[in-house]
């Protein structure tokens, strides 16, 4: 063990704790059984099957309120994967499920045997007939398909509010619908063809004209049932009439049994079948889909009425105008909205009796929208809207900005009114739908029968098509609590099938929690039929036991998850996963939901019981060493939790006091660290690249690799000892060469001016001087000190840089030009809480600025550009995407370029300051995605703003990174 490795005892929680009835076992300490794991490491090799007890708990929750531990995960990459699993399964007696982002909301994503992960490995979409269809892998985003659809104009019928995490295989798997698409537009009527595989590891092609002749031949017994039950279906005409209503209105809860009357041969039937299965059918391995067109020309108004049932009576008249979207929103919703970026605060003060109508018209051109425009106006002057808060416009609005935060509002509902849940509760998601024109009735009804029940829930839907949500909170360790969430469940079903004759899932999918009401929706005969689809394809019942088809009448009581208290700044997360897809350590360890969710499973167990052990001990590697910190996940999470900010706390709890002094007095002496650091670096050009990884790769094995960067072949020589002259009288602004700048030259073998040398240069040229203060040596952003959890160093540095950029800006007066990214977001933002009070007030009176925004504002306009490359591609930053400022590096980028290229899959590079050095696996795993669709063609420059961001974008691609405002100076240089 290296000498200074921290004690995974530190981070034991320290409250309080009772042991709760969902905690894992004793047994389960050592995580998945021996021999099953031995068996899977063969079959498959040992880095696809994960088995510690850590890896077992961290892929027990998904968005729902169920929690079930899987015996072993599986990281399939491809179908050999998969068809080797599923064979493994047959010949074991095992049950698979599959899971890949881990969104649903009913428990689909969760399996107690073998959970396979199809996220990982299964991302990708190409784009056929200019984007007309496009073929779409299971583990690709709603948002990252979108992406790739929108230069061409098209767009993906499925819209869920989940966009960002959720992928296509969920979306396909469960028939998720979302804002717009209704029954029209949601997978079953646009998904053109499926890959999919069989239980029996057969795999399927419906796009192949050979597909049925095939299929009959691996399944014939198969094929000859599924035509069985089509020729029965059929022959029934009151059971016919009876499928083709339910599906009139949105309806997931179940197979779809219109399958058979929509289908010809048994492949069309299954290409229906396999569409809402949850993965008990079957795999699916690629999707085609027939896109939308993206009318761009949006109109959107939030109107505010006084009661729930007020604004759904409103509903029809939108509708029968041509709203794409009309979306409801009750008064708790509204209020608990405003822990959302872009919210209005007045939304707090709403009545809780008020509600909204988000209501948007789309159209292919201005004329079509000013049509729509007219009619909406006309509909909107015969209603009684209200204004409760000032913020209440009632009125369309065509602004792109304000149309976005009336979205984020809504598209947050489950996880901001989950925020506010009481501490330590449990958050139900319940999801129906109604014939729209009895939607104001159901409201009625279903307040009603809240309130009986002691439930103040909040309520949200896709009005314009009857689909209604609402959110309920118990506590699932209180027995009585449970048994007053079931007897709510049996009275809501009830009424909503015998009342409304309405779908118990609407767009969610059936799941755990409505498979024991399957039978009172459906009646007998149709659930019985849906019994025989899943005998006839999976007769062994390898596939998802217990979701959708499950007997227990009491099975959606079963595997209830205790949510227990944990950090503050962590326990209002729901799991929901919405941060998942922009966390840099994703594919590498842990997420930030997976961070939580095992921090909830400490304070599940009893204080040292062997799980827990277990769990501290790798908890120290998977989640607080390869956090980038990056604090990303803040702006992914709709209620803001700040994940990395839990994580260097988790740090600075594992420090020793003699670590804490020696940071301290590294921040207090940072002028004589600064200077030798530029010699070490000056001095490993004569040393050599191999000598130094061998020296750095002993001392980290000797010591700790969290403590002890790796050298890197990347790192690039030392800066100037001296910064370039600058006159102070004349200087419109003050700039603040950040110190990896004065440590660390440009890339190597780029000639010209350094950094600094073009920030003062074109500055200059576009008239507006820059003064760099004599005494910059030995002041830092602090960064170094926060991000790796050093407080009291941190205190040191970040009021040292605030007193010091005080003066030099003539208290305030001038702005602040910073040269790095993260250094920007330091200074304008990260330092404020480690200040004193009097610097507080010092801070408050500076302008710090971004060079990107200093560039591109005030630099560029005043700019003449004499000569330009042909292509650019650039990296932008994660602190730029704090600070807000990604569009400013596009903009410089566009200046110098005459095509700029943004990844579509660039992200934070995790290189972090150093903890690219400390952990490269990290920043190899981050920039994967984005290095593939940089390295897939030639550039002939490279842009970003963060000289560490940049070191790490070339050690991912083999490509010269550089500053942005060194490429400005090229191109506007006479």
């Amino acid at each position: 063990m290296p000498l200074l490795e921290p004690n995974p005892q530190a981070l034991r929680p320290g409250t309080k704790r009772t042991p709760a009835p969902d905690r894992v076992p004793e047994l389960h300490a050592r995580g998945t059984p021996r021999r099953l794991r031995e068996e899977l490491t063969e079959l498959l090799g040992p880095d696809k099957v994960l088995s510690k007890v850590s890896d077992l708990v961290r892929y027990a929750s998904d968005a729902s309120p169920y929690r079930f531990v899987p015996q072993v995960v599986v990281v399939a990459e491809d179908l050999d994967d998969v068809s080797a699993v599923l064979s493994y399964a047959h010949g074991k007696g095992r049950e698979v499920v599959f899971r890949a982002a881990g969104t649903s909301l009913n428990g689909q994503a969760q399996g107690e045997d073998v959970l396979v992960d199809v996220r990982r490995h299964w991302a990708g979409i190409e784009l056929l007939d200019g984007g007309v269809r496009a073929r779409v892998r299971p583990g690709t985003t709603v948002v990252r398909a979108n992406a790739a659809l929108a230069p061409h104009g098209r767009v993906l019928g499925p819209d869920p509010a989940s966009a960002v995490a959720c992928t296509i295989g969920g979306v396909v798997a469960n028939n998720a619908s979302g804002m717009t698409a209704g029954t029209t537009r949601n997978a079953y009527r646009t998904v053109a063809s499926l890959t999919f595989v069989l239980p029996s590891g057969t795999v399927v092609d419906t796009a192949d004209p050979e597909a049925d002749a095939e299929l009959s031949r691996a399944e014939p017994k198969l094929c000859a049932e599924l035509l069985a039950l089509k020729a029965e279906i059929e022959a029934d005409a009151e059971l016919t009439a009876r499928i083709r209503a339910k599906h009139t209105i949105k309806n997931t809860n179940g197979y779809r049994l219109d399958a058979f009357l929509d289908g010809d041969t048994p492949v069309q039937i299954l290409r229906g079948l396999m569409v809402g299965s949850e993965g008990t059918l079957g795999f699916i391995s690629e999707v085609v889909f027939e896109t939308l067109p993206l009318d761009r020309e949006v109109s959107t108004a939030l109107l505010f009425f006084p009661s729930l049932t007020a604004a759904a009576a409103a509903v029809p008249l939108f509708n029968d105008a041509g709203a794409l979207a009309v979306e409801l929103m009750d008064g708790n919703t509204l209020r608990a909205s405003v822990s959302v970026a872009g919210v209005p605060a007045d939304w707090a003060e709403l009545p809780k009796e008020a509600a909204a109508l988000l209501v948007e018209f789309r159209a292919p051109d201005t004329a079509a929208l000013e049509a729509y425009e007219r009619t909406a106006r006309r509909v909107l002057d015969g209603l009684d809207v209200v204004a409760p808060v000032p913020s209440a416009e009632n009125a369309f609005t065509r602004d792109p900005k304000r149309i976005s935060d009336y979205w984020k509002a809504r598209k947050a509902f489950v996880t901001a009114v989950g925020g506010t849940r009481p501490s330590g509760t449990t958050l139900i998601t319940e999801d129906f739908a109604v014939p729209p024109d009895r939607l104001a009735e159901a409201c009625g009804a279903l307040l009603d029968l809240q309130a009986r029940h002691g439930f103040d829930a909040a309520v949200a839907g896709h009005a314009a098509h009857g689909n209604l949500h609402f959110l309920l909170a118990f506590d699932a360790a209180d027995p009585s609590d449970v048994e007053r969430y079931a007897a709510f469940m049996d009275e809501f079903c009830k009424l909503t099938v015998e009342r409304f004759d309405g779908s118990l899932k609407a767009e969610h999918a059936t799941g755990r929690n409505i498979a024991p009401f399957l039978e009172l929706e459906w009646g007998t005969k149709a659930t019985d039929l849906m019994w025989r689809v899943k005998e006839a394809v999976d007769p062994d019942g390898v596939l998802a036991p217990r979701i959708v088809l499950d007997r227990d009448p009491h099975a959606h009581l079963r595997g209830l998850k205790t949510i227990p208290t944990v950090e503050r700044i962590a326990d209002p997360c729901i799991e929901c996963g919405f941060c998942e897809p922009t966390c840099p350590s994703q594919d590498l360890t842990t997420t930030p939901r997976q961070r939580i969710a095992l921090r909830r499973e400490m304070m599940r167990q009893p204080d040292g019981s062997p799980v827990e052990a277990r769990l501290l001990e790798s908890y120290g590697y998977d989640a607080v060493d390869t956090c980038a910190g990056d604090s990303t996940c803040t702006l992914a999470c709709p209620v803001g939790i700040d994940t990395g900010a839990l994580m260097k706390g988790f740090r600075h709890e594992r420090h020793s006091p003699r670590e804490e002094r020696l940071a301290a007095l590294a921040a207090k002496d940072f002028r004589a660290v600064e200077a030798s650091a530029r010699l070490a670096v000056a001095a490993a050009d004569r040393i050599g690249d191999r000598v130094l990884e061998s020296l750095t790769g002993l001392v980290r094995k000797a010591v700790r690799p969290d403590l002890v960067p790796e050298w890197l072949p990347e790192i690039p020589g030392a800066a100037a000892r001296r910064l370039p002259r600058t006159h102070r009288p004349a200087a419109v602004a003050v700039y603040y060469p950040a110190c990896v700048n004065r440590i660390f030259g440009g890339p190597e073998g780029v000639r010209g001016p350094s950094l600094p040398e073009a920030v003062v240069t074109v500055s200059a040229r576009a008239g507006r001087p820059v003064w760099i203060p004599d005494d910059v040596a030995g002041t830092c952003c602090a960064t170094i000190w926060h991000s790796k959890g050093y407080e009291r160093g941190n205190e040191v540095m970040a009021n040292r840089i605030v007193e010091a950029a005080w003066g030099w800006t003539a208290g305030g007066r001038l702005p602040l030009v910073v040269d790095a990214s993260s250094c920007t977001l330091g200074i304008a933002h990260e330092v404020v809480p480690h200040l004193t009070e009097d610097n507080r007030e010092l801070h408050a009176e500076l302008t710090v600025l971004d060079s990107l925004v200093w560039a591109a504002d005030e630099l560029l306009p005043r700019l003449d550009v004499r000569r330009r490359v042909s292509s650019a591609v650039v990296h932008p930053t994660c602190s730029m995407q704090h600070l807000g400022d990604e569009d400013r590096l596009t903009a410089l980028a566009e200046a110098c370029a005459d095509e700029v290229v943004v990844p579509a899959d660039a992200g934070c590079c995790a290189f972090a300051g150093d903890r690219g050095m400390l952990h490269p696996e990290l920043t190899a795993s981050a920039t994967a995605r984005e290095a593939a669709e940089v390295t897939a063609r030639p550039f002939d420059v490279h842009l970003s703003a963060n000289r560490m961001c940049e070191i790490g974008m070339e050690r991912a691609t083999g490509r010269p990174y550089a500053s942005v405002l060194l490429a400005l100076e090229r191109a506007t240089r006479p």
